[in-house]
Parts: C-alpha cells; structure tokens; sequence
C-alpha cells in the first residue's frame, strides 16, 4: 500500500502563488505514477497533472496553460505542485493520486490523498 499526504492548500488572492506537496510512503514500489486532481464543489474530479516517477515530462489539462508546473518526485517521495496566476476558477479540493499507468482517468489511479483545499478569491 502507498500512503499519500497532501498540503499547502490555503486562502489566496487571483493571481497569487501556491505549492502544493505530495509525500508518499510505504510501499512506494507499487506505484509508478504520481498525479494531480482537483475538484469543486457539485464538479466532477478532474485531471490537472502527471508524471513517471522515473522521469520525463510532465502531462498537462489544458487549462494549466504554463501556469502550473509538476516537480518529479525526490530523495523524500515527495512531490511538487506548483501553480501560479492562480484563477478564482481553480478553487478546490486538490488530491494527491498514485497508480502504475499514466492516463488522465481518476479511474487509473489505485492510491489518494485526503485533499488540500485550495481557495482563489477574486
């Protein structure tokens, strides 16, 4: 099993800057992936972010559009979600997700944190 924790949500201003963390432990050789997801109120899960843990580059959603960069993750199973120009539209619940498959389905991922809560204000 793959414990995953998130932090670094909070209250900020549009426009402003957040890095959101992912720490995993256990058994971390199980999971291959390391993703992102978000989602609001009365909206369903959706995709934001993902990577290997053995490298390459990052995948997207679309609306990141250069905004948010994904760390890979580090020595401390820890990852990194960095999001700037923050928009009151990516107000949240952020989770923290692992699985073995990179695919931009919720569906494909076997281990999850329990959210951070990130809140844009305009």
């Amino acid at each position: 099993q793959v414990q995953l924790v998130e932090s670094g949500g909070s209250v900020v201003q549009a426009g402003d800057s957040l890095r959101l963390s992912c720490a995993a432990s256990g058994s971390t050789f199980d999971a291959y992936v390391m993703a992102w997801f978000r989602q609001a109120p009365g909206k369903e899960r959706e995709f934001v972010a993902a990577r290997n843990w053995g490298g390459g580059s990052p995948v997207y959603a679309d609306f990141v559009k250069g905004r948010f960069t994904m760390s890979r993750v580090n020595a401390k199973n820890t990852a990194y979600l960095q999001m700037n120009s923050l928009k009151p539209e990516d107000t949240a619940v952020y989770y923290c997700a692992a699985g073995k498959i990179l695919f931009r389905s919720p569906s494909e991922y076997n281990y999850w944190g329990q959210g951070t809560q990130v809140t844009v204000s305009s």
